[in-house]
């Protein structure tokens, strides 16, 4: 059975190895810490990516957006995963809530027609470009995975995009940046990672008034977190089959906007 392969290891470790990742950012692979339009590719690594992934629409909620992702027909999906010559692929599945995020940034443009956007967590990119494509005028992605840089900028082009910058390092709990709007997608699968969420998208609110929303299928970890007292839902979508199978039968997913009532107090 293909969730057996990689998408099944990908689903058990992620709330323990990519949760350590993004709070000490120690390790892994180093090349680069931030990319901008016109950078060259390593390309080996681009070959890798182009040999060892697949390019489709289907099965997602964004059919407008084109991905580079891991699926049941790539030798990867049932390959030992010690195989993989990179950090964990977390960037290669488009999960529920960036789905969430991007459909309804699609549907709604005016959520950042003219805005500068920060995608958090940005994976293989789908919600930064959605953003994009909906006329943000300014977008960073960022992700602490610099191969889901790689998949991004080539995202960007299978798309006909120019390439956004991307940002390859921990920001949560930097300086808030002067930001219109945040976004992210299924963030919240670690009680420490999400403490540490909460309190630096509360500082970036209070500082610079930044708008927040957050795309989740209902985790219980994220449900069950404080933050959740303090959100306001926006729109729920039913995910689409494939989608559903591919996390053990979660049905939706959520976009939620995140205000909370003390922002104006210190963090």
């Amino acid at each position: 059975m293909a969730l057996r392969g990689w998408k099944w290891l990908l689903l058990l470790d992620r709330q323990n190895s990519f949760a350590r990742a993004w709070r000490s950012r120690r390790g892994g692979w180093k090349r680069c810490c931030h990319w901008s339009a016109g950078k060259s590719l390593d390309p080996e690594v681009k070959a890798f990516l182009e040999e060892n992934t697949e390019v489709t629409n289907s099965g997602h909620l964004t059919p407008e957006i084109r991905l580079r992702l891991l699926t049941p027909r790539c030798r990867f999906w049932r390959e030992k995963p010690d195989l993989w010559p990179y950090g964990d692929p977390f960037w290669a599945i488009y999960w529920p809530g960036g789905q969430a995020l991007s459909r309804y940034i699609l549907d709604n443009p005016r959520v950042v027609k003219g805005r500068s956007v920060l995608d958090l967590g940005s994976g293989c990119g789908a919600t930064a470009i959605a953003a994009v494509m909906s006329g943000a005028s300014q977008v960073l992605a960022n992700d602490i995975d610099p191969i889901a840089g790689v998949a991004m900028i080539l995202n960007c082009e299978l798309n006909h995009l120019n390439p956004f910058p991307i940002t390859i390092k921990n920001i949560i709990n930097s300086e808030a940046g002067n930001w219109d709007l945040i976004v992210l997608g299924d963030m919240f699968y670690d009680e420490q990672l999400a403490d540490g969420l909460h309190q630096w998208l509360r500082k970036c609110i209070r500082i610079q008034q930044t708008e927040v929303l957050i795309g989740d299928p209902g985790r219980h970890q994220f449900l069950s977190h404080s933050i959740h007292s303090q959100l306001h839902k926006v729109i729920e979508y039913s995910l689409p089959e494939y989608t559903r199978q591919e996390n053990h039968g979660l049905t939706s997913s959520i976009v939620w906007s995140y205000q909370p009532s003390n922002a104006s107090e210190d963090c």
